[in-house]
C-alpha cells in the first residue's frame, strides 16, 4: 500500500512530484495508514454490531473469551500495521511523529498481540481499534496542507468531520468502554466478566486504556483549538 500510494499520487496528483523526499515518504505513510484505518474501522463496526461473535446472553464462550478466524486476522493485519508504522517512525524520527506516537503504537501492539494470542478481551481491543475510524480525516487535513488548500471550504468541513468524529470515536467510546468494563467486571451471572482475563492482561485492560483516552483526550484539545482558529480567520476574511 505504501508504494502504490505512490505511484498513483505521482499520476493523479499534480503536487505530489513537487515534494521534497522527506514529504514523500510522510505522504506514503500516511497513505498506507488510511488504508488500515478504513480496514479496521469497518472489521470492528461489523464485528461489534453486525455480527453476532459478542452478541449478549448465554453461549459457550464467555463474551471476554469469543474470538474468530476473521477476527484473529484483523488483529493480525492491525499487528503488522503498527509494527511497520512504527519502524518507520523510528527510523525518521522524529519527522514522521514524536514520542507520543511511539508509545502510542508500542501500546496498542502490545495490547494486539496479547489478546491474539490469548484469545481473550477482543471485544474491547475491537472497540479500541474502531477509534481508527478518525485517521483518514487527520491524514486528508495534512494532504491538503501540503497540496496549500488550507483556506479551501474542504478543509473547513474535514476539520469540522475531524472534530466532530473524535468527538464520537475517542471520547464518547472511550466512556462507553470503561462503562462496559465496570458492569461486566464481575457479576456471578454475567455472560463477560473482565476479571476471567489472565492477570497480566487483566491489569493490562485496567492501565494502558486510561492512557490511550488520555491521549486523545489531549489531542482532541488540539484539535478543538485548530478547530476555532480556522474558523474564527474564516469569519474575519468573510
Amino acid at each position: 500500500v505504501y508504494e502504490l500510494t505512490g505511484v498513483f499520487s505521482l499520476l493523479f496528483v499534480k503536487v505530489y512530484s513537487k515534494l521534497t523526499d522527506a514529504k514523500k515518504v510522510e505522504w506514503n505513510n500516511r497513505g498506507f495508514s488510511t488504508f488500515h484505518a478504513l480496514v479496521v474501522a469497518v472489521a470492528s463496526l461489523y464485528f461489534l454490531l453486525i455480527s453476532h461473535l459478542f452478541d449478549e446472553g448465554p453461549q459457550d464462550k464467555l463474551i471476554i473469551d469469543r474470538t474468530s478466524t476473521a477476527s484473529d486476522t484483523i488483529l493480525g493485519i492491525s499487528v503488522g500495521y503498527f509494527l511497520s508504522d512504527l519502524a518507520m517512525i523510528l527510523w525518521y524520527f522524529p519527522a514522521l511523529g514524536g514520542m507520543e506516537y511511539v508509545l502510542h503504537h508500542g501500546l496498542s501492539m502490545f495490547s494486539i498481540l496479547q489478546s491474539l494470542v490469548s484469545g481473550q478481551g477482543q471485544i474491547y481491543i475491537l472497540m479500541v481499534l474502531f477509534t481508527e475510524s478518525t485517521t483518514p480525516f487527520v491524514n486528508l487535513r495534512w494532504y491538503l496542507d501540503v497540496a496549500g488548500q488550507k483556506s479551501s471550504i474542504f478543509y473547513i468541513c474535514n476539520g469540522v468531520a475531524l472534530f466532530l468524529g473524535w468527538l464520537v470515536a475517542r471520547i464518547i467510546l472511550f466512556i462507553f468502554f470503561f462503562y462496559h468494563m465496570f458492569i461486566h467486571f464481575d457479576q456471578a451471572s454475567d455472560c463477560s466478566l473482565v476479571k476471567e482475563v489472565y492477570p497480566l492482561g487483566f491489569y493490562s485492560m485496567l492501565t494502558i486504556p486510561p492512557v490511550l483516552a488520555l491521549m486523545n483526550a489531549f489531542w482532541f484539545w488540539k484539535i478543538a483549538r485548530g478547530l476555532i482558529k480556522t474558523l474564527s480567520k474564516t469569519r474575519h476574511s468573510l
